[in-house]
């Protein structure tokens, strides 16, 4: 049964990467923002970073949706080796992290354009402080400067 987590930094495309994945793959996809509390939410507004402590109950949200809802695929950051090894306990089974990975400037371009989303470009340089870039034992890995039918046919010609 398959349990795929979209993951990377704020902006680098996890919901764009999440719902064409699910069009292709024909299983759901969960944006992770949705999971937040809304204390979270109020703290990445304001520009406040999320501290572990914040993001421990969201991460086993996360894990919770891959266990009861899989085949499904999930939007979240899971920045850390940790987070993926919380997420994966909790999954019930098997997880696939597929890390989109970009430039800094790429990103904050992006997110400068995007409307409605309450992460603001000042809390990139804390996400990329915080990510611990998965290695090929942990994620799949693809360059979010290509297109984005590219981008998915990439990440499924690699999928388990």
């Amino acid at each position: 049964m398959r349990r795929l987590v979209v993951m990377g930094v704020s902006g680098c495309g996890k919901s764009s990467v999440g719902e064409a994945l699910s069009r292709r793959l024909g299983i759901p996809y969960i944006d992770g923002d949705d999971l937040h509390t809304p204390e979270a939410v109020a703290k990445m507004r304001q520009g406040i970073p999320l501290t572990d402590a914040d993001r421990w109950p969201w991460l086993d949200r996360v894990a919770q949706v891959l266990h009861d809802r899989a085949p499904v695929i999930v939007g979240c950051s899971a920045l850390k080796r940790a987070y993926r090894d919380r997420i994966r306990a909790g999954a019930g089974g098997p997880v696939t992290f597929i890390h989109l990975a970009g430039s800094r400037d790429l990103i904050a371009g992006r997110m400068a354009t995007r409307t409605g989303h309450y992460m603001p470009v000042t809390l990139l340089d804390s996400q990329f402080a915080a990510l611990e870039v998965p290695g090929p034992d942990e994620a799949i890995t693809v360059d979010i400067a290509l297109d984005l039918p590219d981008l998915i046919d990439a990440v499924l010609a690699r999928l388990p």
